[in-house]
């Protein structure tokens, strides 16, 4: 479903890396075993944390955000906190996010500190622009869709993953098969996202319902208010991975290219950061952290990774 038939292009000239990592600190690396997850991801993920690569010192340019990162001693990441899969924030260990997104923010880290030290802010759609923008953050990993609408405020590194719109329904629906079905239905939609645009193109009849976040969405659907509910395949996979009570139907209708937010104009950081992505994909370490997020849940094949800078906006 996700197979991609854009290849990876070579690394780009200067991105040094040397050895293993340093010792993983326990804030941001223990592991806990999110639904639909095999008892051993954690012992898996810590495999990956363990042989992610390091920057070579001459990459961390004096005065650049890497600079500032390392001299901090901890990467500011954005992401939702509450996607299963994705970025899951453990009750019990508020420090604690594991998921797709959360871990290549640990990988990240790891590039310009040596260790896994990140501080966590959750976001919503709607506050990402503002988070990069005004420097609360560093990066944002969070199924964060390229757009050339949002290139015009922040920038993008990658994209490092393709995902498109999906359609869920209720589990015991068996009329709705997919986005053709929606014609005068009410469809949940979340504010700030594709599907807002996407869902009135492909069924003009639809009446839209939106609400705030994904949790707010599943629950409207589960409690019949809407008759269906487009998002972002990977996020509706995740939250059918611990709902029972909602199936995904259907292939994704578009392309949604994944990027890591930036700041707008930040090209040092930029480049850094589209290195440290063609390198842990050539180690193999970004299929590793899918295997153990997005891949250890249904007969998905393992996607390709799309070509750094292939899209508008990237």
């Amino acid at each position: 479903m996700f197979t991609n038939p854009i290849t990876r292009r070579s690394v780009l000239a200067g991105a040094v890396v040397t050895g293993i990592s340093a010792a993983l600190t326990a804030c941001s690396t223990d592991s806990v075993t999110l639904p639909g997850a095999s008892s051993t991801s954690g012992a898996a993920n810590d495999s990956v944390f363990k042989n992610a690569p390091i920057a070579d010192a001459s990459l961390i340019l004096s005065g650049s955000t890497m600079d500032t990162i390392k001299k901090r001693g901890k990467l500011v990441v954005a992401t939702a906190l509450d996607a299963p899969l994705v970025s899951q924030q453990d009750p019990a260990n508020p420090q604690n996010v594991n998921g797709f997104d959360a871990d290549l923010a640990k990988l990240l880290a790891i590039y310009i500190l040596g260790k896994p030290t990140v501080e966590w802010v959750p976001s919503a759609s709607e506050s990402r622009e503002a988070l990069l923008s005004n420097g609360t953050v560093d990066v944002v990993f969070s199924t964060y869709t390229i757009t050339t609408k949002r290139a015009e405020q922040i920038a993008f590194a990658g994209p490092y993953f393709m995902s498109g719109l999906a359609v869920a329904v209720k589990s015991d629906n068996t009329t709705i098969k997919g986005i053709d079905d929606l014609g005068g239905k009410n469809v949940i939609v979340q504010t700030g996202t594709p599907s807002v645009a996407e869902v009135p193109q492909k069924q003009p009849t639809a009446k839209l319902m939106p609400f705030a976040t994904t949790p707010e969405g599943v629950q409207a659907l589960t409690q019949g208010r809407g008759d269906a509910y487009v998002q972002d395949y990977v996020l509706l996979a995740s939250q059918s991975s611990k709902n029972k009570d909602i199936k995904v139907v259907g292939a994704p209708f578009t392309t949604e290219p994944y990027g890591i937010g930036l700041k707008h104009g930040d090209a040092a950081f930029k480049t850094f950061v589209n290195n440290w992505l063609t390198t842990i994909e050539k180690q193999g370490l970004w299929g590793q952290v899918w295997k153990n997020s997005l891949g250890s849940v249904g007969d998905t094949p393992m996607p390709t990774a799309p070509s750094i800078g292939s899209v508008p906006g990237s």
